[in-house]
Order: structure tokens, then C-alpha cells, then sequence
């Protein structure tokens, strides 16, 4: 009976995976965007040449590439480098590219690392999921960010900062995804909006749903039981332009 059952249940996770295969993305309406297949679902199964696989956290590249190929930036600042994706990107695509790390000294938070930049059109922001992932020692870091509110505030000012580099029409892009926190769920995507309303900025577009393909909590097993996270979100801001003042 055993041996049954884990055939039945074998034959049951193979039939799912077969339907997993064959779902369709719903059709996206024909427009005059200069990148026709990004829409509020991305899905890239190879993370591309960008960055290091390596660099625990790190994104594929290629979400990056289409946004850069939609909004065309003349000039790109990516404030979490990390192992250099965003970089990578423009490099390929020919467009200057500001960077900074707290690993190389550059605070994101403190608004002291933006007073050398230029203004630029595209900011990009992959900042650490609070604490999911511990990333140093560095007090500095936002994932060694005391409390919830300590790490909203302070992603808060990072977006401030960011909003006072941007140009008349720039947009600034932040992938984020939520994750359970002692057993508290932590919907930091939604929780980031409602921050970046209070200086200033506005949603320029839908949320873009970016499937996570090869996390390494995919190939885990698990004694608990839980409705898995497969995917994180790109959230898209610009000035917002019915706000006479900005919160500084």
C-alpha cells in the first residue's frame, strides 16, 4: 500500500508539473510599446550574462534590460549594485550607469552619497528583502534593519533621495517581494508604496509580477505546510505631478 500511494503520488506531482508547462499567459492587447512582450507578468526562465549567480539575492538581468528598452534613459543610477547586474545591462545597451554599494562605502540612506551625481532618468533598486537574507554586519545595511519600521523608514529615504536626483519624467523602479518573518507574513511591496506616496511619488504603470525561477527554496522540502512564494514585484514610480510640495 506504500509503495501505491507513492506511485499514485508520483503520477500526481508529474501530472502537475505537465500542467504547469502548458499554462499560457493571458494575451496582452497590441499597443505601440518598443517592447511588446513586457508586460505585468515576467517570466525569464535563464537569468542571462548579467551579474553573478553567485551573489546570494542576486536577479536576472533581463527584466532590467526591457525596462531600460521601454522607458530609454539616457542615464541610469542603480543604488544596490550588488555583483553588478543593472551595470552589466547598460553597458550592453550603451547607457551611463551610476553606481553604489554599502559594501564599497556608498549609503544608499544617507543623502550625502548623491550630492557628486549627476541628475538620471532611471533608477534602479533591488534593496534586500528586510532581513530574509543577512547580507554583512554592517549596521549600515538594511537587512540588518532592527525592526520593520526601521527598514520602511529607511527604504522611505532612500526614495527620497532618489527622487531629489531624478530628471522631469524619470522613473524609478524597485523590485521587492514579501516573505514570512517569525511567522508573520511581511508584505513589504505594498507596505513600500504607501511610503513612497508620503514623498512624493506616484505608480507610473501596473506592479510587474516577476516569477522567480531556480530560488533555491524551490529545490528544499519542507516539513511545514505553507502557500509558497514564487515570484517578486517591480514597482514603478515617477514624481507625482497633482502634489504641489514634496514631503522632505
Amino acid at each position: 500500500m506504500i509503495f501505491c500511494f507513492a506511485q499514485a503520488e508520483g503520477r500526481e506531482r508529474n501530472a502537475l508539473a505537465d500542467r504547469r508547462q502548458l499554462i499560457e499567459l493571458p494575451l496582452a492587447p497590441i499597443n505601440n510599446s518598443p517592447v511588446p512582450h513586457l508586460t505585468s507578468i515576467h517570466s525569464m526562465v535563464p537569468r542571462g550574462p548579467y551579474g553573478s549567480s553567485r551573489y546570494r539575492g542576486n536577479c536576472g538581468g533581463y527584466l532590467i534590460r526591457d525596462l531600460l528598452q521601454y522607458y530609454r534613459p539616457g542615464r541610469v543610477l542603480d543604488v544596490m549594485a550588488g555583483s553588478g547586474t543593472c551595470g552589466d545591462v547598460c553597458q550592453e545597451l550603451g547607457i551611463s550607469c551610476d553606481t553604489m554599494d554599502i559594501r564599497h562605502g556608498l549609503d544608499a540612506v544617507n543623502p550625502m552619497s548623491y550630492v557628486d551625481l549627476c541628475p538620471v532618468d532611471f533608477v534602479w533598486m533591488h534593496p534586500p528583502y528586510w532581513r530574509m537574507i543577512r547580507y554583512n554586519k554592517d549596521a549600515r545595511c538594511l537587512s540588518n534593519a532592527d525592526s520593520l519600521e526601521s527598514f520602511l523608514a529607511r527604504m522611505q529615504q532612500v526614495l527620497r533621495n532618489c527622487r531629489n536626483v531624478l530628471t522631469p519624467g524619470g522613473k524609478i523602479a524597485v523590485l521587492i517581494g514579501g516573505y514570512s518573518d517569525g511567522g508573520r507574513y511581511q508584505p513589504l511591496p505594498q507596505l513600500l508604496v504607501s511610503k513612497a506616496l508620503e514623498v512624493g511619488l506616484w505608480p507610473a504603470c501596473t506592479e510587474i509580477i516577476r516569477l522567480q525561477h531556480g530560488n533555491t527554496s524551490s529545490r528544499r522540502r519542507y516539513r511545514s505546510s505553507f502557500i509558497p512564494g514564487l515570484h517578486d514585484t517591480c514597482l514603478i514610480f515617477e514624481l507625482d505631478a497633482k502634489r504641489h510640495s514634496l514631503t522632505n
